[in-house]
């Protein structure tokens, strides 16, 4: 193996083995962390604002509130865990060790996997809510959305721990040199996982929300022309049009940050880690961070919330019970 220049090298003391230092410029380097950070901080902070408003107001405590707290879960440790790793990845060596590596990866495809299957799950919730209304009390129940939340973690950390021979251990045969986290795919596999753990998922949600616009679109018709005396269902309605309207920017937003990703991935793992991996990384990174300023938007109860929140009223007694919506 080729002698790299010393200063050049993540283990200085490994001249055979080391890995060379990223080779990114320096205003580049520091765009990336300062970017990355922000990102960071901010998807933590939002998403643990989300979390803590619908745990602790109890008229939040309602199926489609349930499925957007895990969503914010994931979004949370994407945060917490990806974007630092990815910081120290593409601008730094890695000096973790070959098991926080593998603890890395397997910790972000569960992440990664988690969010895509929360998203099929607010698609089918709103297409109950929209397309069978009658019913929709009765088929999603909180008890059955934290069931449905739970085996949504449950079968990605299953999925990925089939995988936990090329996932979790690196072995030296994979490895090149010393001081690097890379994210290796195997070209098949990587192909059998995106159309089971992508495709298919984005499949159900065109197909679903197809459906969805096209009922919704009736029934705001039909609210128009309803009389004064049907106000309160007429009320009820148009928030459960409003509703699929703003889970359905959630699911196009999403789409387009994760899209890049995937087709990176099918065209070869090698463009993760070159400029083109740093455009995708960015992407992913902005939408964990862009789901909660999305329900701030659209949705006063969060906005009310987190006003409690940082005013530290949830602190007094009985704020579980504070009418916020």
């Amino acid at each position: 193996m080729e002698v790299h220049d010393g200063a050049e090298l993540c283990f200085p003391q490994l001249l055979n083995t080391s890995c060379r230092k990223p080779l990114t410029s320096w205003s580049e380097a520091v765009f990336l962390r300062i970017l990355l950070s922000s990102l960071s901080v901010l998807t933590v902070t939002l998403n643990l604002l989300v979390i803590i408003s619908i745990s602790h107001f109890r008229q939040l405590h309602k199926p489609t509130n349930l499925l957007l707290l895990s969503l914010s879960v994931s979004d949370f440790l994407l945060g917490l865990v990806y974007m630092p790793g990815e910081i120290l990845r593409k601008t730094f060596c890695w000096f973790l060790g070959d098991r926080m590596c593998s603890l890395y990866k397997y910790i972000i495809t569960i992440t990664m996997s988690t969010s895509i299957g929360n998203i099929v799950l607010i698609s089918i919730d709103r297409y109950v809510a929209i397309c069978d209304p009658l019913h929709y009390p009765t088929r999603v129940t909180v008890r059955r959305v934290k069931f449905y939340n739970f085996l949504c973690w449950f079968c990605s950390i299953f999925y990925r721990s089939l995988l936990i021979k090329n996932i979790i251990f690196q072995k030296n045969n994979y490895m090149s040199c010393y001081g690097e986290c890379v994210l290796l795919i195997d070209y098949i596999a990587g192909v059998f996982d995106i159309v089971l753990s992508f495709v298919a998922p984005v499949a159900v949600i065109i197909i679903l929300y197809l459906r969805v616009f096209v009922v919704a679109v009736s029934q705001a018709r039909a609210i128009t022309a309803v009389t004064l005396q049907h106000s309160v269902t007429v009320t009820s309605r148009k928030s459960e049009l409003k509703a699929a309207r703003t889970l359905g920017i959630l699911i196009i937003v999403f789409m387009i940050c994760f899209c890049p990703y995937y087709c990176a991935v099918l065209a070869g793992s090698k463009l993760l880690n070159n400029s083109t991996g740093i455009v995708v990384l960015c992407l992913i990174c902005f939408n964990p961070c862009l789901n909660p300023l999305i329900y701030a938007l659209f949705y006063p109860w969060f906005r009310r919330a987190v006003k409690l929140i940082v005013t530290l009223q949830i602190l007094q007694p009985g704020s579980r019970k504070a009418n916020i919506l």
